[in-house]
C-alpha cells in the first residue's frame, strides 16, 4: 500500500457511536425485565412452598388484590397524588437551593472556606433526626414534610454542583473572559454547560434522595401518602399493602429518574 493510498484510522465520534446497533441498551432493558420476572417467580415459589407465613410474605396475587381493594375504595390515587406533590415541591425547592449553594461554594474560595465545613457536617445528620426539630418549628402541616424532602434533595445537588464547578477547565473560563463574558453570563454560557453532566447527575441523585426522605416526612402526622400507607399497613398487620407501598415507591422513584434522564440527554445533546 502506497503512502498516497494509506487508509486513515476511523475516529469513533459521538455521531458514529450512536449509529451503531442499540443492542447494549436493548439488551440491558431485556436483562432488567428478566431479573424482575425471576424475582417475581422466586417470590411466588417461596410463598407456594410455605417458606414464609402469609403475614410475613403474602403471595404476589394477594398484593395485586390489595391494589384492587385500594382502587375500589378510592384511596390509592389520593395517596399517590399527595406523595408526588410533596416530592415535586420539595425536590424543586431543594434543587434550587442546592444549585445556588453549589455555585457559590464551587466558584468562590472564601465562600467555600466559610460554608463547606458546616454543610458537610449537616449532611451527616440522618433524615429522622430532622423530624422533631421541623415539627417544633413548622407544626404538623405540609410545611415540615416538604422541607424534609427539600433537605434530602439539597445535599446531592449541592455536592455535585460545587465539586463540578470547582474543577471546570480554567482554559474554558479564560476563553470566555477573553470574549467579554463576566458574572452570570460566564456562568450560564461557559461554566454550567461544561459541568452539565455532573449537574444532572446531582439532580437525579437529589430526586432519588427526595423519595427516600418522603417516608420520614410522612411520619409527621400524616393521614395520606405512600409513606403513611407503608407505616399504617405495618401497624395494622397488612403485609400485602406494605409490600404494595414499597413497590409503588420503587415504581414512582424509577419513573421520575427515567423522566429526568430523558431531560438530561436532550439538554446535553442540544447544548453540545
Amino acid at each position: 500500500m502506497t503512502a498516497g493510498t494509506e487508509r486513515k484510522p476511523v475516529i469513533a465520534t459521538p455521531e458514529r457511536v450512536r449509529e451503531k446497533p442499540g443492542f447494549p441498551r436493548l439488551g440491558g432493558v431485556a436483562l432488567g425485565v428478566l431479573v424482575s420476572l425471576a424475582v417475581l417467580a422466586a417470590w411466588q415459589l417461596a410463598t407456594a412452598a410455605e417458606m414464609f407465613t402469609p403475614s410475613q410474605l403474602p403471595q404476589p396475587l394477594s398484593v395485586l388484590s390489595a391494589l384492587g381493594e385500594l382502587v375500589r375504595r378510592g384511596e390509592l390515587w389520593q395517596h399517590i397524588a399527595i406523595s408526588v406533590q410533596r416530592v415535586l415541591i420539595g425536590f424543586g425547592a431543594g434543587a434550587v437551593a442546592g444549585l445556588a449553594g453549589g455555585v457559590l461554594v464551587g466558584l468562590y474560595r472564601p465562600v467555600r472556606g466559610l460554608l463547606a465545613p458546616s454543610i458537610a457536617a449537616l449532611r451527616a445528620v440522618p433524615s429522622l433526626a430532622w423530624v422533631p426539630l421541623l415539627v417544633l418549628w413548622l407544626g404538623i402541616g405540609e410545611g415540615p414534610k416538604i422541607v424534609l424532602v427539600a433537605i434530602g434533595a439539597f445535599f446531592p445537588v449541592y455536592t455535585t454542583v460545587s465539586s463540578a464547578l470547582a474543577h471546570v477547565d480554567p482554559h474554558l473560563v479564560e476563553a470566555g473572559r477573553a470574549y467579554g463574558l463576566r458574572g452570570l453570563e460566564l456562568l450560564t454560557r461557559i461554566q454550567l454547560p461544561s459541568a452539565a453532566p455532573a449537574v444532572f447527575a446531582g439532580l437525579r441523585l437529589g430526586l432519588a434522595q427526595g423519595w427516600l426522605f418522603l417516608v420520614a416526612a410522612e411520619l409527621i402526622a400524616s393521614s395520606k401518602g405512600l409513606g403513611f400507607l407503608l407505616i399504617d399497613s405495618q401497624n395494622t398487620g397488612r403485609t400485602d399493602i406494605l409490600l404494595l407501598a414499597i413497590l409503588l415507591l420503587a415504581l414512582f422513584g424509577k419513573t421520575a429518574d427515567a423522566v429526568l434522564g430523558l431531560v438530561e440527554r436532550r439538554a446535553v445533546r442540544n447544548r453540545f
